[in-house]
């Protein structure tokens, strides 16, 4: 385990925290979208994989400026909302009664998302570190978008479960 000493080895240990989410993420979406029986939705969850994609990268290169390795930690949280997303997975549903399922899974994912890009922005913010902050905000403002495409998503998929 890790002395965290200052708000500095706090954000890296933070930023290492995210890298494991977003890792954790590629490998989840896919399976994700596969489930996934409504077209919008199934193309959304790929959109998502391009994006988490992207997270990755940014990320890696933040590591690079701090001249600090990513990896080295699993992010616990996102293996359990992942679980609960594999759950939904397996469930025997209608197939609008799943979607609309694996919307609040994929919700909960985005809300733990945005907290940690919310924490690591503010976080940049006082250690000076006006790129990072920016890279930051630009995910965080991403995931926010996408909780908002899948709410959009929901209100009709959430019609669908309720009539099935």
């Amino acid at each position: 385990m890790t002395t965290l000493k200052n708000l500095q080895d706090l954000y890296v240990e933070q930023l290492k925290d995210l890298y494991s989410a977003e890792t954790q993420l590629v490998q989840a979406l896919p399976k994700m979208a596969a489930a996934a029986s409504d077209a919008q939705l199934k193309q959304g969850f790929e959109r998502h994989l391009d994006q988490t994609k992207v997270h990755v990268q940014r990320l890696e290169g933040l590591f690079k400026s701090l001249n600090k390795d990513p990896g080295g930690h699993t992010c616990k949280a996102m293996q359990g909302l992942i679980a609960e997303g594999e759950e939904m997975i397996k469930e025997n549903a209608a197939p609008d009664v799943k979607d609309a399922g694996l919307i609040a899974a994929a919700q909960r994912v985005e809300h733990y998302e945005i907290a940690g890009y919310g924490t690591v922005v503010r976080y940049a913010e006082v250690l000076g570190l006006p790129d990072h902050m920016m890279q930051l905000r630009m995910t965080e403002q991403e995931e926010k978008d996408t909780d908002l495409t899948l709410t959009s998503a929901a209100n009709t998929i959430n019609l669908k479960a309720a009539r099935a």
